[in-house]
């Protein structure tokens, strides 16, 4: 009998807690329910879950610092994370991507629709680590899908799964043109709830962790991205 996925719940309001557990249970999962961020911190790099739910606002470590933190270590840096939370406006989208997130759902939510989230991160997780695609190399950039690592003149990139993400989609065809919109469906598939704004901020993300080599992103104005031929 296959494991099942083990989701870690951080929010602090007990019947949200009672919600998303009875759900994930009813759903085949296994679960751990924390209500700070500290235990959550706590629970996470004991237990090693296979999904993070993340809630934004908590006592103390707040979910962007538990975001960050989770990020940082080596055993949890993998870890997927989705933000469910209040907090929906475009601003906090894009601080929750930053952050690393790997998607963002909000309150008041449905809880098919969260599970259905939650399957699509997970599905995309064991892709991510057993793609056999080829290193790619193209300019001074090389990406690793297989590793989910991209090196420039030598130097690793830290970029979060979302960064990483769309430097490779853009990469794979150099010259090419693509929109905001093909791009989160490239990456989320189609209906992803989020707006240009969030990929213009992902997009300035990677270009300063390129440093010098920035303009190998180029942007058509009017049109979208591409990668520099």
């Amino acid at each position: 009998m296959a494991k099942k996925k083990h989701v870690l719940v951080i929010d602090d309001e007990p019947e949200i807690l009672q919600l998303v557990e009875y759900h994930l249970l009813k759903a085949g999962y296994a679960c751990t329910c924390a209500a700070t961020g500290h235990d959550g911190l706590a629970h996470a790099k004991s237990l090693l879950p296979d999904l993070v739910l993340l809630d934004l606002m908590l006592p103390g470590v707040d979910g962007l610092q538990v975001c960050g933190l989770l990020k940082s270590h080596l055993k949890t840096r993998d870890m997927p994370i989705v933000m469910l939370t209040a907090k929906g406006a475009e601003s906090d989208i894009v601080r929750g991507l930053e952050a690393g997130a790997d998607d963002y759902v909000t309150k008041p939510f449905s809880p098919k629709v969260l599970l259905a989230r939650i399957g699509a991160v997970l599905r995309r997780q064991p892709k991510n680590l057993q793609d056999e695609s080829p290193v790619l190399h193209i300019h001074d950039l090389s990406i690793h899908p297989g590793r989910h690592e991209a090196v420039v003149k030598g130097r690793p990139l830290d970029l979060t799964h979302t960064e990483f993400g769309i430097l490779h989609f853009l990469a794979q065809r150099p010259g090419w043109v693509f929109t905001r919109a093909q791009i989160v469906d490239a990456l989320h598939g189609p209906g992803y709830p989020v707006t240009d704004r969030v990929v213009d901020v992902q997009i300035v993300a990677i270009r300063k962790k390129l440093g010098d080599c920035s303009a190998y992103i180029e942007t058509v104005r009017g049109v979208g991205y591409r990668f520099r031929e």
